[in-house]
């Protein structure tokens, strides 16, 4: 099974090239955004929990988010593998979903993290911004916070994975194909050893 954390900070592309890799693998999409929204959509004991902490403008806990990615594996059982699409964002996440995978006997295969430049990155999510009509995405004040926090708080999880041997750095500059091409050749890579 191919399991993949697909790491980078906002506006590296994770988005773009989680849906070409889901595609070339048939893989399972598992986005904690998406889950979330379909657990609170579908009225389920989880998503129920987690409105509880969303209305007090609170994050939703680990252990409710890691118990929504068991559901989703749960549903998935016969699964080629899936794509973690951000998420875990912390070390003690990256450490939950080690302990759930493991319980599962299908352990992460690889973290690709992209890396592009912070120039770059500013650009990029300002375009997103003026497309989608994101409002976080049109001030660079704010795209600064969100870059300086997943350097703070996110970035961190590269060395969990580093320890396990797991941990491979993509360059996310250049076409979305140059960069899709890149994440294949290191997942092919990995795949065959």
């Amino acid at each position: 099974m191919l399991n993949i954390v697909l790491f980078g900070p906002p506006g590296a592309g994770k988005g773009t090239q989680a849906e070409k890799l889901i595609s070339k693998y048939q893989l399972v999409h598992l986005s904690t955004g998406d889950i979330l929204r379909a657990e609170l959509a579908n009225e389920t004991t989880l998503g129920k929990e987690a409105k509880k902490f969303m209305e007090k403008g609170e994050l939703v806990p680990d252990e409710v988010v890691i118990k929504m990615i068991g559901s989703k594996l749960d549903k998935n059982l016969n699964a080629k593998g899936f794509i973690f699409d951000g998420f875990p964002r912390t070390t003690a996440q990256a450490e939950a979903l080690d302990d759930l995978l493991e319980k599962r006997r299908t352990p992460i295969t690889i973290m690709l993290a992209l890396e592009v430049e912070k120039a770059e990155l500013i650009k990029r999510l300002l375009n997103r911004g003026k497309e989608s009509g994101r409002a976080d995405d049109q001030d660079e004040s704010i795209i600064e916070n969100r870059i300086k926090v997943y350097n703070k708080e996110t970035a961190p999880v590269i060395d969990h994975y580093k320890e396990q041997g797991k941990f491979k750095s993509v360059k996310g500059m250049g076409s979305i194909d140059e960069i899709f091409d890149r994440l294949t050749s290191t997942i092919d890579e990995v795949s065959d050893q």
